[in-house]
């Protein structure tokens, strides 16, 4: 049976093919950028792309998965103009992957964006309190058979993180074996949200556009990686829009959206 992984990609895969078939054979020319971006910019990206497009552009075809799928898809040939990961190792995936001469980023391009918190959830109604610190019981509050859901601990960059943070928390060993790999921080999110697991962990933005959950608690910064989104170009783009929108996500108008939607800004 195939994994949560392979189906996303597979998923994004079909979108992707979809999205350039549409496009016809003036494919870079008579289409909007394509931007595939980490699922937890749903909301923001979208009305950035809103206020791009108010401006009197195309608005942006945005493609939303987990950014290991998404590296995955580029170096295989998506037809992509813009990337946003929600870490830098799965751009320096795309930076460094073999198979495009030059490599699959436009040099010059590449910047960090944005920054986000992690969050411990429940469902709106759970009565869980903790306070995250060394040692705290995080497998007693999931009871006796409920699961931790979070990405998948290996792949997806919310799952590396929270793995990251609950080692240093030296909490990991304990719920190690419950863990609900999602394929996407949205994935996860919907099963606390559906009350099918009792915790997450999550970004905050993602707890802040869903009202069925409750933040239990922020993650201090200091006990993983900080959670930065990197920007970048695709080096076999050639849609002439695709700079422009760069660059408008990198100034003051769009900015102002991300800070509305809880990301911090670079």
């Amino acid at each position: 049976m195939p994994s949560l992984f392979s189906r996303a990609y597979f998923a994004v895969a079909a979108c992707l093919a979809l999205l350039l078939s549409a496009a016809g054979p003036a494919a870079a020319q008579g289409r909007p950028p394509l931007v595939l971006a980490a699922a937890s910019l749903q909301e923001s990206l979208n009305k950035a792309a809103d206020a791009w497009a108010a401006k009197g552009h195309a608005r942006p075809v945005l493609s939303f998965a987990a950014s290991s799928a998404l590296a995955r898809q580029i170096v295989n040939g998506a037809p992509a103009d813009l990337f946003i990961s929600a870490d830098e190792e799965w751009m320096d995936y795309v930076a460094q992957a073999p198979g495009h001469a030059g490599g699959w980023i436009k040099p010059g391009s590449r910047v960090n964006l944005l920054t986000n918190r992690l969050a411990l959830i429940a469902p709106a109604a759970s009565p869980v309190r903790l306070n995250i610190a060394p040692g705290f019981a995080l497998a007693a509050a999931l009871g006796p058979n409920g699961r931790l859901a979070t990405g998948q601990v290996g792949a997806v960059p919310v799952g590396k993180y929270a793995k990251e943070a609950l080692s240093n928390l030296k909490v990991w060993p304990a719920v190690e074996g419950r863990i609900a790999g999602a394929d996407s921080v949205r994935s996860a999110l919907a099963l606390v949200a559906r009350g099918e697991a009792p915790l997450g962990i999550v970004y905050a933005t993602d707890a802040m556009v869903e009202p069925k959950v409750r933040i239990v608690g922020l993650f201090p910064a200091r006990y993983h990686t900080p959670i930065v989104y990197p920007l970048a170009t695709i080096a076999t783009s050639t849609n002439p829009d695709a700079e422009g929108f760069r660059r408008f996500l990198l100034g003051g108008e769009a900015r102002a959206i991300f800070v509305a939607y809880g990301f911090g800004a670079k």
